[in-house]
């Protein structure tokens, strides 16, 4: 059952309103609907079935990104990110590989962030639930050509690696390019209609306003022109951690809100190999750990479009290649940073402006990831080795993955991120976070947050699982105090 998508109008009254209805947002709503409270989610994108476009196509990015996928936080040098903008948010568009939350991570983020409540075992079994719920599994039979190729690479250099499950279904005798992503439009979102939420779509929330101790008025705009407003006792905002500090700041909330942006960056390259290995739908599970939680590779959606952006860098030497784009993959080296960026809302502008700064150790473990990456390929069978920075040379040999490293700066590179967290950090520690404990932001009455902004850094890992944990968690605790009545 899909939600009650309803129409475009002036104003609507509601008990809770959830704003985004990704990873945070879908299961704030399910698990609030589920405990009875009147819920209405606003998703500034539209509902895209899942059926009806290519995954990780041209057209996919169109309809179901911010910008057509392309955004960039500013910096020397920048570095490109992608949001999903749609119903299900980045569930709809990501690779779906499922990590559950690390818990050394956020037994430091209890300790150093003064995280009250926070329980290991709790999200724990929180993590079993979301397994179950979305499916979490591994490929039946053989992973696809360009996963097989990490998988072969690792093991030839003794490196550490593992296939990651992903939240998928399988049909009975299915394999690794037959599954159907279990994303918050197939799970979390039905189970919020089936319990009443309401769900309108192609609305943005430009506008948080508090009247009194009790009600929060929702400016909002629509696709089509029209403005409205959403009155609700409490707002979730669960926009994503680029969404979410902007909105807060555009409504006047600003103390460590925006200030504080973690990624993964990361540096690709493009690999062609004797016999075809490139399935454009679908990703590689086979993940390298050896060098985690700094340092890990995988595997980057390849479409023949995606492939020749892999290659433009040095397009005047590499731009032949794309004609064997069967025979090529892409593949990625990610960094946890410990560099920051901040997400700024300035008056008059739609979208907010985001800068990055990477530190001298980020800089050298993109370089350090680069070359590791080419031998790892290389050991697994690849003929030849394109670099995605500007001016980079064709690898083919072992012996010239010196002048690689001599050549490749991250100046050079194209970085890109999709994971993007820490924006309004959670805990007790005012010098530092924008929400409490529980996401609820610092003396902003009913605003609370609840979406990957919360995560205090970079979990090193794809933090969707953390995300959703923590969400849930969260979510419990505000029924907990909060009776469908309002409490």
């Amino acid at each position: 059952m899909n939600p009650q998508l309803l129409a475009p109008a002036v104003s609507y009254s509601t008990q809770v309103l959830v704003i985004g209805s990704g990873a945070g947002g879908a299961t704030t709503a399910c698990l609030l609907a589920e405990a009875g409270f009147d819920v209405l989610i606003a998703e500034e994108g539209p509902w895209v079935e899942q059926d009806t476009v290519v995954p990780f196509s041209l057209e996919q990015m169109d309809r179901q990104y911010r910008a057509g996928g392309v955004t960039v936080a500013l910096g020397l040098p920048s570095i490109a990110y992608t949001e999903g903008r749609c119903a299900g948010g980045g569930t709809e568009v990501n690779s779906g590989l499922y990590f559950r939350p690390p818990i050394d991570v956020i037994e430091r983020w209890r300790r150093d962030y003064r995280i009250d409540g926070l329980d290991l075992d709790e999200l724990a079994l929180i993590a079993d639930q979301v397994e179950a719920a979305i499916n979490v599994t591994t490929v039946p039979g053989s992973p696809t050509p360009a996963s097989e190729v990490l998988r072969r690479g690792a093991a030839a250099l003794g490196w550490k690696h593992s296939e990651i499950p992903r939240w998928m279904t399988y049909p009975p005798g299915g394999d690794a390019v037959t599954g159907r992503r279990q994303s918050m439009t197939r799970t979390y979102l039905p189970r919020a209609a089936a319990a009443g939420a309401r769900m309108v779509t192609d609305c943005r929330v430009d506008r948080l306003v508090r009247e009194g101790t009790a009600s929060i008025r929702a400016q909002v705009s629509y696709a089509s022109g029209l403005r409205g407003e959403i009155r609700c006792q409490f707002a979730f905002v669960c926009g994503g951690a680029i969404q979410t500090p902007a909105l807060l700041q555009r409504s006047g909330l600003r103390r460590h809100i925006g200030r504080s942006l973690a990624v993964h960056p990361t540096v690709k390259l493009a690999a062609r190999f004797r016999d075809e290995v490139n399935i454009p739908d679908d990703v590689p599970v086979h993940q390298v750990k050896e060098f985690a939680p700094n340092l890990s590779f995988g595997g980057s959606a390849s479409h023949p479009g995606l492939v020749a952006l892999a290659l433009s860098d040095h397009w005047s030497e590499f731009a032949s290649a794309i004609e064997d784009w069967r025979k090529i993959s892409v593949y990625y080296a990610a960094i946890t940073s410990e560099g920051r960026g901040n997400v700024i809302a300035v008056p008059g502008l739609r979208d907010p402006i985001v800068t990055y700064r990477l530190t001298p150790r980020d800089r050298a473990l993109l370089r350090s990831g680069m070359a590791r990456l080419a031998l790892l390929l290389l050991e697994a069978g690849a003929t030849d080795v394109y670099p995605s920075f500007r001016g980079a040379p064709l690898i083919r040999h072992r012996d010239q993955l010196s002048t690689l490293n001599q050549q490749f700066a991250v100046s050079k590179a194209s970085l890109m991120t999709v994971h993007l967290c820490s924006t309004v950090p959670l805990g007790e520690d005012r010098s530092r976070c924008g929400a409490d404990s529980f996401g609820r932001v610092h003396d902003a009455g009913g605003i609370i947050v609840n979406d990957a902004s919360l995560l205090p850094d970079a979990p090193g890992v794809n933090p969707q699982a953390t995300v959703m944990a923590f969400a849930i968690r969260n979510v419990r605790h505000f029924i907990d105090t909060n009776g469908p009545s309002g409490g």
